[in-house]
């Protein structure tokens, strides 16, 4: 039996390697479907800042419940403006500072939940919000840049990607390599 050059064993290693990867993350992405399909809500849910505006920084899932990430999204109103609305209709679960920034927190039922910082409100927990009301103005402090909107979004205690809720994710598409 023939032994294989080093060059060629390299080379069919190489190919090994890239096929376990690309089937480990088939399998993965196929497990992980509730980040490519929209989340359906009972209402359409609106954006908390007024058009035009651009995502200023993506959501970043953790590795685990406490590793870094984003969880959430960065608005910029590239309007200007600092009014801050609610994305769908709920009730205030909070409203107040948190290390130094307005928060305001939004229940929508179903275990969605909405946080929007930095964001001053005069809303009391309790109020009833309608999807587009006004809830409060852009404030400053906390982690978002200023002039930017944190829009956080949990589902069931655990932080989801925004975008879900508009049918914003594309879908990601393998690309021949070389």
């Amino acid at each position: 039996m023939a032994k294989t050059s080093s060059p060629l064993r390299a080379s069919l290693g190489a190919v090994v390697l890239a096929w376990s990867l690309l089937v480990s993350g088939a399998a993965a992405s196929a497990d992980d479907t509730s980040e490519t399909a929209r989340i359906e809500t009972a209402e359409k849910w609106s954006w908390p800042v007024e058009s035009p505006f651009r995502v200023d920084r993506p959501f970043i899932a953790p590795a685990h419940e406490y590793g870094p990430g984003h969880r959430g999204i960065d608005l910029l109103p590239l309007a200007g403006g600092d009014d801050v609305r609610a994305p769908a209709s709920g009730a205030v679960a909070f409203s107040g500072q948190v290390a130094g920034r307005g928060v305001l927190t939004i229940d929508h039922g179903d275990g969605l939940v909405t946080t929007l910082e930095p964001v001053e409100s005069e809303l009391e927990p309790g109020a009833a919000v309608a999807r587009g009301d006004s809830v409060g103005t852009l404030s400053v402090g906390g982690h978002a840049l200023p002039g930017r909107v944190h829009f956080g979004v949990r589902l069931h205690g655990e932080y989801i990607n925004p975008l879900l809720l508009f049918g914003g994710l594309p879908r990601a598409v393998l690309l021949p390599c070389c």
